[in-house]
């Protein structure tokens, strides 16, 4: 039985490039986007950093009217080990919130490299990169215009509304540790010691070595679409 001629494939349709102005207004609406997703972001950390301040400071006025009912016993050590736990996730979702923007930033400067290829003659008026590797990303991100090495300094990290409560936290645990220390042993050079060095190790780790390994892991997979020539 002779089998029909397979009826021919249709190429597919070459898609028309759109009209410049409609491609400028998609990238507006987009970069509009990635502002108020940016807004949204800020707005948390600066609640979420008030609420913890907030929470902290009636957590030690607590704690100071427990202590003055208690004299100090007990019922005092039970009641701010359970009070002083309280919003130390807060560091966790502020750190989280940071890095999001960070790839915000990515966006926009992809975003920018598509204005500054459109019209190239309006580069020398951009403060901020039109291109995503990390360091032109750092430059767009507060530092108008400044090289990485002068936008990611301690005074810079340890100034953001992470690093603070980060420090606060820390504090917690060494007072905690403390607290815990006390409990079993009523020399002061023992629990004062005790609270001192979780404290420190507490920074060294909340600090040091999460962030650091959050930036170098991501220093190792982020690949740029628009790489700096």
């Amino acid at each position: 039985m002779q089998e029909s001629p397979a009826a021919p494939v249709e190429a597919a349709p070459v898609p028309e490039t759109a009209p410049l102005a409609v491609r400028v207004q998609i990238l507006s609406t987009e970069h509009w986007g990635l502002l108020a997703t940016r807004s949204m972001i800020w707005n948390e950390i600066f609640t979420r950093t008030g609420m913890f301040l907030t929470t902290l400071s009636a957590a030690a006025v607590a704690i100071a009217l427990v202590a003055q009912a208690s004299e100090f016993g007990d019922d005092f050590r039970v009641f701010a080990l359970l009070v002083l736990p309280v919003g130390v996730g807060t560091a966790i979702r502020l750190n989280d919130a940071l890095q999001e923007d960070v790839f915000l930033v990515m966006g926009m400067n992809r975003l920018r490299r598509a204005y500054l290829d459109i019209a190239p003659e309006l580069e020398p008026h951009f403060i901020t990169s039109g291109f995503d590797d990390l360091p032109s990303v750092f430059q767009s991100y507060n530092g108008y215009g400044r090289p990485m090495s002068m936008n990611v300094t301690p005074g810079r990290v340890l100034s953001s509304s992470a690093a603070i409560v980060s420090v606060l936290d820390c504090v917690l645990v060494g007072i905690i540790v403390a607290l815990l220390a006390n409990s079993s042993s009523d020399s002061a050079v023992i629990y004062v010691t005790a609270g001192v060095l979780a404290g420190a190790a507490a920074a060294v780790v909340a600090i040091g070595i999460v962030p650091y390994r959050a930036i170098t892991r991501a220093m190792r997979e982020y690949q740029p679409r628009f790489p700096k020539p």
